[in-house]
């Protein structure tokens, strides 16, 4: 193991605003021929697995009064973690990943990628080129090819779809949006509502997770997480929180049905169950499963909850304590605030996909890279914001802000640098890389479900979740823990 702290790693736990003294922990090791690209992904991948193991580690010693257990960081069980939607399997059977419809166009001026892997947007992409509903994909080709690829990107988002032209570093960097992005930092995480102390429960106590003694093993026990995100970033955040020992209960509207393929792979060590908070029964169980949540993770466009009483300003004042973490694709601000997004939906807007394509068409990253990295990212602000709350003056709430444009800005210009695209080693291809090493089975309700275990690695670290994912949205609206 190498105990040089990567410079990556530095970046990323200087965002946390953590203390610099504790990278003496890290170490790194194993094989590194895992996500070839032209631009650094293992360096990303593998700095912020290190700071969310740290950042987990670090909320051990503080809920057990200990030491920080060291890290130790395998780049082989890093760059399986960031392929564990391409890997699970149930008997055998693997994933449906993108739909016919979800790729690169050739459009009248250039390129343009859509995502079309869920029904709705399926439809709306159909709607907005004029298309039937049975259209398939030589029928889309021939409507983009006669359009401009920003033309395209208008018409379908205006109808509610997906479809973003493929950008150069330099278009993406004139584009409101892109200038936008580079101005800001890889993440936020600050405390809002002044330094009270957590709300009490409907119960008439307050939620006493915050020190029990023990192993570090689980820093997370007792912690309750309402997870109101969809794949994937946001789903690998919870999982992780999960995996370290927190009650996790994911909540999706019924009307908006999620992939059991997606939940087979990120719903490990969750509970998932359906509510439709524009119904008073049903919002009525949400407000009292907000009663008693200490973490509240929201990955829907900015502002799309805000009506149910969840933005940062309505949580601070009802729920003092809380700790709010939110995701979005394009960030909070700009043009594209209101827009949905996707990884690969970034990685076409933002350069990526024209850095890691060839002079015929753009390419991609060797994983959903910024889903996966944003993902450990926002879980690593999460438990930091937790080990705050244990300080002195830790009280009030806690928000944390992570965008997929800022974790793909500090890939392109923070990791990348002065070294340029090529700094992450050559295009993705061919790799020594052998997952198998780095998965394991066990039964679930779906069948024999082989999956990625968790990259997540300090002394005394879990090796495993608690239990396996389970069928999506069919779990009681209730919490699993006293």
């Amino acid at each position: 193991m190498s105990s040089d702290v990567s410079p990556g790693t530095s970046q990323a736990w200087a965002a946390l605003g953590a203390d610099p003294a504790l990278l003496e922990r890290v170490s790194y090791g194993g094989p590194t021929d895992g996500l070839p690209a032209r631009l650094p992904v293992r360096e990303l991948a593998r700095a912020i697995v290190a700071v969310c193991s740290l950042a987990a580690a670090e909320l051990a010693a503080a809920r057990t009064g200990g030491p920080v257990p060291r890290v130790r960081v395998d780049d082989g069980a890093v760059a399986t973690a960031f392929l564990s939607d391409r890997l699970v399997r149930v008997d055998g059977r693997a994933a449906a990943t993108f739909a016919p419809l979800s790729r690169f166009w050739r459009a009248a001026d250039g390129w343009v990628r859509t995502h079309a892997n869920y029904p709705h947007h399926r439809e709306r992409l159909l709607v907005a080129l004029g298309l039937p509903g049975d259209a398939g994909v030589d029928a889309v080709a021939e409507a983009v090819a006669g359009r401009r690829a920003t033309d395209v990107e208008d018409t379908v988002y205006a109808a509610g779809g997906l479809a973003v032209a493929a950008r150069d570093v330099r278009r993406w960097a004139a584009h409101e949006q892109g200038a936008l992005v580079a101005g800001r930092p890889l993440l936020t995480l600050e405390r809002i509502g002044g330094a009270q102390a957590p709300a009490p429960t409907r119960a008439g106590g307050t939620r006493a997770w915050s020190r029990t003694p023990g192993t570090p093993r689980l820093p997370c026990a007792g912690v309750r997480v309402l997870d109101l995100t969809r794949v994937l970033a946001g789903p690998v955040a919870t999982r992780t929180l999960a995996l370290l020992g927190a009650d996790v209960l994911r909540i999706d509207a019924p009307g908006l049905p999620e992939s059991q393929d997606a939940h087979n792979d990120t719903g490990m060590g969750k509970r998932s169950t359906t509510l439709d908070l524009g119904r008073g029964a049903d919002h009525r169980v949400f407000e009292d499963l907000l009663a008693g949540a200490d973490v509240v993770v929201t990955g829907y466009r900015p502002g799309a909850l805000d009506r149910f009483g969840l933005s940062p300003e309505a949580l601070a004042e009802r729920r003092p304590g809380l700790v709010v973490a939110q995701l979005s694709a394009w960030g909070r601000y700009g043009p594209w605030r209101e827009r949905r997004g996707f990884d690969s939906l970034v990685q076409a807007a933002t350069g990526i996909a024209v850095l890691e394509g060839s002079a015929d068409e753009p390419g991609a990253l060797p994983a959903q890279a910024l889903d996966h990295g944003t993902g450990y990212l926002l879980a690593a602000a999460v438990l930091r914001a937790l080990t705050g709350r244990l300080g002195p003056d830790g009280g009030g709430t806690w928000l944390a802000r992570l965008a997929l444009t800022q974790t793909a800005h500090w890939l392109v210009h923070g990791l990348a640098g002065d070294a340029g695209p090529a700094a992450g080693g050559p295009p993705a291809g061919s790799t020594g890389h052998d997952p198998e090493r780095w998965t394991t089975e066990t039964d679930s309700p779906m069948g024999r479900l082989r999956h990625a275990l968790p990259p997540i690695a300090y002394e005394g670290a879990p090796a495993n979740w608690a239990r396996p994912s389970g069928l999506w949205g069919t779990d009681p609206a209730r919490w699993a823990t006293a």
